[in-house]
């Protein structure tokens, strides 16, 4: 099948030729036509199958015909991310060329003044995260009535974000007349009575197993003896150097590992910049413009990158560690071996990670083969192990430590002397006072052995007497 068969105008496909497209993907194949007839959809599909332009080439050619009104926009699309809602925009921008539409994208970090304008001339398509839109509404510069389409993208991500709640506030607000279209990669029950609900009489289209992996990207895991952060961060660099690497995305579960593993491998000579959801919008763009442009080899993401993002040529996924959701794992490795191109991921595991794995075996339903590149085994072995922290903040408290043995000396002797010669002025019968209020605050404290030599590691310099007793 190619474009001239789903219908689509000849403007319209003209742009599609341009950006270098001929045949449609499975989802973009059966939900084009269902779109142009007007009907919901409901589109389950694995990440980079093309979910974007499923619906965003059927709106164009809607929304062809018309005029907007000032503040009421004809078509809404909601993404969770700013990442994917600007992603969204760029694919309206490149398909739209032959199409006089207007657009505007509501997202966090962007000044209110700049989308008031926008809002103001009036828009066909109105792009945006939950936050802002209901934000925009309550400030009195957006209506919602006269949305003629309503698109929610990325629903089982909305729902991993705690964004279920907003979207049904937004959807109460909306026509009941409207078609609405739900695209997501995974169904779950919660995202399911979301279609039912807002949904009448959808086409389901379901065109791979939900959370199933593209057989294009080879999946390898790097098994590791210890939990230790800097065994981690020596074994991600190793992999790295090993594999011919173009460019990569490095994800990790925490924003602190983040910016710590970013850190790790700019020191240690790689190209690498973080991205999260707590860096500022315009940083964000930023790197993502970088590493689209092949000017920044490795982006250390958190999962704010793990969704819907369309970086076609990712040759390389490294996870810092599995993560929580299995399903997370899916779309963090779909970032490679994108529009039938091929791709690798790596997954460094330890024993405490087994569980979280074990998951995402049964998840994908394919056996990962073992990678350990030549003389990591020897070089994990001879590190010194952190217990599972980061060797900074060990090295800190080691610090702290040598500080207060060096100052702890000359502070006693300094102690010692003043005692001494206020202990000369002294009467005896003051002496005798001051050593009885002694007795009584000591108590039992002289039943207690002594103190051992040096800082006690855990409880500070004192020991509570319950955790001395024998068993």
């Amino acid at each position: 099948m190619t474009f001239d068969e789903v219908g689509l105008s000849e403007e319209l496909l003209k742009a599609v030729t341009a950006a270098g497209y001929s045949e449609p993907t499975p989802i973009q194949a059966q939900a084009i036509p269902s779109v142009l007839s007007m009907r919901d959809v409901t589109g389950i599909a694995q990440t980079g199958t093309g979910k974007t332009a499923a619906f965003v080439l059927p709106m164009i050619d809607r929304l062809a015909q018309g005029r907007s009104k000032a503040r009421m926009p004809r078509s809404l699309v909601i993404a969770p991310t700013r990442e994917l809602a600007a992603q969204v925009a760029e694919n309206f921008e490149k398909y739209g060329v032959n199409h006089k539409l207007t657009m505007a994208l509501l997202i966090g970090g962007v000044s209110f003044g700049d989308q008031d304008k926008l809002l103001m001339q009036g828009v066909d398509v109105l792009i945006a995260t939950p936050g802002r839109l209901i934000d925009q509404f309550e400030r009195g510069k957006l209506l919602l009535t006269g949305v003629e389409m309503l698109v929610i993208d990325e629903a089982d991500r909305m729902l991993d974000m705690g964004f279920i709640p907003d979207i049904e506030k937004i959807c109460k607000l909306l026509p009941p007349r409207r078609q609405t279209l739900l695209f997501s990669a995974t169904m779950p029950p919660e995202i399911a009575r979301l279609a039912a609900q807002f949904q009448t009489d959808p086409k389901r289209i379901e065109v791979s197993r939900p959370a199933q992996t593209a057989d294009t990207i080879t999946q390898y895991k790097i098994p590791l003896k210890s939990s230790d952060h800097k065994a981690r961060r020596t074994a991600i660099r190793r992999v790295i150097e090993s594999r011919d690497v173009t460019n990569g995305i490095v994800f990790c579960n925490r924003k602190s590992e983040v910016d710590i593993v970013a850190k790790s491998l700019t020191k240690h000579g790689h190209d690498a910049a973080p991205i999260h959801g707590d860096l500022p919008q315009a940083y964000r763009t930023q790197t993502l413009d970088k590493f689209r442009n092949g000017e920044l080899k490795l982006l250390v993401a958190s999962d704010v990158a793990a969704r819907g993002l369309d970086i076609p040529a990712v040759g390389h996924v490294f996870n810092y560690s599995p993560p929580p959701n299995s399903d997370d794992y899916v779309h963090r490795i779909g970032r490679t071996g994108r529009a039938g191109r091929t791709g690798e991921s790596f997954t460094l595991v330890c024993p405490e990670d087994e569980k979280l794995w074990d998951a995402v075996v049964k998840r994908v339903e394919k056996s990962v083969e073992d990678y350990m590149p030549e003389g990591l085994a020897e070089e994990l072995e001879a590190l010194p192990s952190d217990g599972g922290r980061s060797s900074r903040s060990r090295g800190r408290r080691n610090d702290r430590n040598d500080r207060s043995d060096r100052s702890e000396r000359p502070a006693r002797s300094e102690r010692s002397e003043r005692s001494e010669k206020s202990a000369s002025r002294e009467s005896s019968k003051d002496k005798e006072k001051k050593q009885s209020r002694g007795n009584k605050s000591r108590g039992d404290s002289e039943l207690l052995p002594p103190a051992p030599a040096g800082p006690v590691v855990g409880l500070g310099d004192h020991v509570p007497a319950f955790l001395q007793r024998p068993i």
